[in-house]
Parts: C-alpha cells; structure tokens; sequence
C-alpha cells in the first residue's frame, strides 16, 4: 500500500529540519573548532557580563573647551563605529563637558579600540613626498648614515607663495631635512595643533611609510558616504566613497590636478592622503578625473581591510580629537543574579505553558512541548552563531525578548489547535481536520507573526541601543517560530493523527470527537444499536451537549440576536391570544 501524501510531506518537512539544524550547528563548530572565534554559549552584554570603559578627553582644533553640540555629535559618531559590526550594547554617554565615556561588553579587541581610538578629524591632503620610515640611509662607504637633523640656519619659508596644495614650493630646505630625520615611532603628531593651511609630515598606521602632505583641501565633513564592495570585473575589493555638493567640486578640481601628474609619470605627487588622527590611512593614486564627486579606492584590500576603511571614511568627519585618559575592565551593572532571574522567569512562563495545555489539550500538550524544545535549539544555536558573526550580545532586554516570544508562540498553538477542534465538531474525521485545520489557521498565524516582525523591525530602526537587543531577540525567534510550525508542529500532527491514540480520538488525545460534541466519533468508529427508549435518551442527552456547546461558542451578538428570536414568537401568540378574545366579546 502506498503510502499517504500528507505523510510524505510530514517527513520531508522533518528531514528538512533536521538538516537546517545540522548545517546550523556545523557552521558554530567550523567557527569554534576551525576558526576559533566562535563559542557553544551567547555572548553576553554590557549588563550581564561586564566589560572595557574607556574615557576620551575631547580637545577642538582651537584649544577651546568644545560645545554640548560638539561632543554630541562626536558620541553619535563613536557609537556608529562601534556599532557599525552588528548589535554590541555598548553604553557611549558624555561627561564633565569634555569627555565621553564608551562601556564595551566583554574584552574589547584591537579592532574595536581602533575603530574608538581614531576618532579625530578626517583630512585629505596632496602628497609631496614619500619613503620608507627610516631615520637614515646607506652612504658611499656602505654603512647606514642618520639623516642629520635639521638646522636652525636652513630656510623654513617657501621661496615663493605656492599656488595649490600640490606645488613643491611648499617643501622647504628646513622641512624636507625634518621629513628625512622623522622618526615614526617617537613623533606622533597632534592633529589638534596642526595647521590645515601648512603641510605635515604623517606616517602610515604600521609605521613603514612616511609622507610629506600639502595643505587640507578637504575634510571629513564633505564626505557622505563610504562602504565596501567587490568590482565584479576583476573580483577586487574596493572602497566607494560619495562627497557633497561643495566636496564633489573641490574633489574634481583635485582630481584634475592630480591626474596631470599621473599621465606625466611624476609620482608621488599624483597621490592624495586620507588623514584621521595624524596617521595617513590610505594614500591612493589619481588614475582618472572623478567630476561627480563619488571616487572608488582600490588597492590591495581584502573584504575586513575594505570595510574598516570604509567605516573609517564614512565615520571619521568628527570636529575634535581624542586622547585616552583611561582603559580600565568595569564588572556588570546587573551580573549574574540578573541573568539567573531573568532565567528563572523564562522557566517559569515556559512551565505555565506547558501546565495550561496539558490540562487544554491532554496529550496535544506534549506536541507544544515538543515544538518550544525545537525552537530553544533552534534559537541558542543561533544565538551563538550570530556573536561570531555580527558580534551580537545577549543583553536583559534580549532575554525579555526571548520570554515574551513563549507567550507569542502558544497563542499560535491555541489557534492551530482549535482550527482543527473546528473541523472535528463539523464532522470531519480527524486527518482532514488536521489538514483543514491547517489551512485555516496558517492564514491567521501568518498575518499574526508578519505584524510581530514589523514591530520588532519598527522598534529595533527607531529605539536606542538598549531596546535594540529585544527588537532583535524578537524579531528572530518570530521567524524561527514560522519556521517551526511549518516544518515540525504541522508535520507532527499529519503523522499522530494516523495512529491509533490520535485517530482513534482518545479521551486523553485532546482530540474526542465525542467531547467535543462531535457527530464522528473517531476513525473506522461506529455507535452500537441500542433500544428505542435508550436510543431516546441518548438524543435528547446529544441535544442538550451539543446545544450547550454550541452556546457556549456563540458571541454576544448572536446571544442577543437569539434571545431576540425566542422573545418574538411568545409576543406574537400573545397578540393571537388577545384578538381572540377580543373576537369573543363582540
């Protein structure tokens, strides 16, 4: 005998699961086992685990105490930083007029402080001159020779006024025996004090490279834009970056200029320098005139190195600069007791759960169970996975995320159920009234989850980073919900009710067709003849269940609209009544 569709399709929904878990948990242990970032538990937030304070003293290019406006806007852009990998809970808050405080959960790694410690102006400058940092050279008898220093005789003034950011005039006899003698390691520079209309001497982040730049031509503030991408022709990662009206005109000016020096081979005087905090972070060659304002960088980029530079683009246009006054371990503001009662409460909402459909549904209650217990799994997994991919941390408000979902998850449970309930007081045996019962409850299940999903995304676009993590929480095991009805709970029910407990309509089932006032009583199930009076008092006992239970499903409207029709017929036999009297009397 073949076996039933509905059955086929129970079991490949349940293959289908269970190689989605599989390949969930593959994934974690590549990232454990293999890359070695992952973990087997979430990562926790600020406010269960603890972390890195750090406080940065904020100084304006003047010297000047900054603004409320300022340091605002200064803590904004950190906070799109450290944020800019996915939901991390930091805390970034301002104090003392001058100071922002950023609170990272957990460890912060070097990335992270990177991605704090440069804030400070971004500035595009022309590059005059580049070489290697060394502080000395190879002379004629092959030894390495210092670069001397330079002399308090040597000219500092340019011979004549330079005319853009790019003439050499701006190079100095005094200048360029400091650019030779610099020593990247000692002389960091202040990019507070520097002036934007003299040239610098500026390293690269590693230290191996050191450049004499032109004046500012531009600063971060032009910049709208910045992200990172693959060129589908050669399969490189590069960085789009976009300016503004005014920026986009500065930009092909340069641009014009410096692909002079491009096609007349004079390099390094094509290039350009992106500046942030005194440490030129890219120095590109000009290989085109670039008019509208949106250059793309290309170099040898991977897909990390391309998006921290595109971070540092887009987030850079800060009005002052930073220096740490202290990098200090903080413990957690809630710690473990928080997290344990938080735990405590999610046990107790999914023990109610688990009470109230045991008493509901009798053994139904057990495919509720069941389905919670998948999608626990289902959840931590991916819990796990996305800390290592995005950097997510599970905070409080995650974890009330996580319980108010149980909630949200019976309530789709209750309206499979007596959809299917529906179908059994109607007549139908109990496979078809799992499979219309599905039809019609899905509908509903459906449309309710589709408007969890948009509040979550409404809440996590518009909240601050504190509620994000319950937006987030929420919004992912709604999803995960859908999917475990789909291809569990559903499947699940198609095959119990081909067995004899469930198809049969046990009175412990949840499923008694006679229970629940239905004509059928169950599959391959017949009355037994009885007598004419036994068979009498039967009826009338059917009659009264059935028309009890079908009171007590009516809603006020069609109580009210019953009353109205038992009143109407008792008012007009007492109008026949009272015309017959009056017939008598005449």
């Amino acid at each position: 005998m073949a076996t039933p569709t509905p059955v086929r399709h129970a079991w490949r929904a349940l293959t289908g699961l269970l190689v989605i878990t599989a390949v969930l948990f593959g994934i974690n242990a590549l990232g454990v086992y293999v890359f070695g970032k992952s973990s087997w538990t979430p990562e926790l937030a600020l406010d269960l685990q603890g972390g890195t304070q750090i406080v940065l003293q904020a100084k304006s290019p003047d010297g000047a105490a900054p603004t409320a406006e300022q340091l605002d806007q200064a803590a904004a852009i950190i906070r799109q930083r450290v944020d800019a990998s996915g939901v991390g809970e930091a805390d970034i808050t301002t104090q003392s007029g001058n100071q922002i405080v950023v609170q990272i959960p957990g460890q912060a790694d070097d990335e992270t402080r990177n991605r704090i410690e440069s804030a400070a102006q971004m500035q595009l400058r022309a590059v005059l001159a580049t070489t290697a940092a060394s502080t000395s050279f190879i002379g004629e008898d092959g030894n390495s020779t210092p670069y001397p220093t330079p002399d308090p005789t040597m000219n500092s003034t340019p011979t004549a006024t330079p005319t853009d950011g790019s003439d050499p005039r701006w190079i100095t006899e005094e200048l360029y025996a400091r650019f030779l003698s610099y020593d990247c390691t000692d002389e960091a520079g202040d990019p507070a004090n520097e002036p934007a209309d003299q040239p610098v001497i500026a390293c690269d982040p590693t230290n191996t490279a050191k450049y004499l730049l032109g004046p500012v031509e531009l600063d971060g503030s032009s910049i709208t834009d910045a992200s990172s991408g693959m060129n589908t022709q050669n399969g490189q990662w590069i960085v789009n970056v976009a300016f503004d009206a005014e920026g986009a005109e500065v930009f092909g000016k340069v641009s014009q200029r410096l692909y002079a020096f491009t096609q007349a081979g004079a390099t390094p005087r094509n290039q350009f320098a992106f500046v942030l905090d005194g440490v030129v972070i890219s120095a590109p060659t000009m290989n085109a005139v670039i008019l509208d304002g949106k250059p793309q960088i290309s170099g040898s980029f991977d897909q990390d190195s391309a998006k921290v530079l595109a971070d540092q683009l887009k987030f850079g246009a800060l009005p002052l600069s930073f220096e740490i006054v202290s990098d200090n371990a903080i413990s957690a503001t809630l710690g473990s007791q928080q997290l344990q009662i938080g735990l405590i409460a999610g046990l107790i909402g999914l023990a109610l759960v688990a009470l109230y459909s045991l008493i509901v549904y009798g053994a139904l209650g057990f495919v509720i169970i069941a389905s919670l217990g998948v999608m626990a799994v289902l959840t931590y997994i991916t819990l796990c996975i996305l800390a290592w991919r995005m950097g997510f941390r599970l905070s409080l408000a995650g974890v009330a995320g996580l319980i108010v979902t149980i909630g949200f998850t019976a309530d789709s449970f209750i309206v499979y159920f007596e959809r299917i309930r529906d179908e059994l007081r109607d007549g139908k045996s109990i496979t078809g009234a799992v499979e219309d019962g599905w039809g019609r409850a899905k509908r509903t299940i459906y449309i309710s989850k589709s408007i969890n999903i948009l509040a979550a995304v409404v809440l996590y676009i518009l909240a601050d980073a504190t509620v994000k993590g319950f937006a987030f929480t929420l919004g992912l095991t709604t999803l995960i919900d859908i999917l475990i009805f789909i291809l569990f709970t559903h499947p699940v029910m198609q095959l119990l009710a081909r067995t004899r407990f469930f198809g049969g309509g046990h009175p412990l089932s949840g499923l008694d067709p006679q229970a629940l006032g239905a004509v059928y009583r169950g599959r391959a199930q017949f009355r037994a003849p009885v007598d004419a009076g036994t068979a009498k008092s039967a009826a009338a006992r059917r009659a009264g269940r059935s028309r009890g239970e079908a009171e007590r499903r009516q809603t006020i409207a069609e109580r009210k609209q019953a009353e109205l029709a038992a009143a109407s017929p008792a008012s007009a036999k007492h109008r026949t009544d009272a015309g017959a009297t009056t017939e008598g009397d005449d």
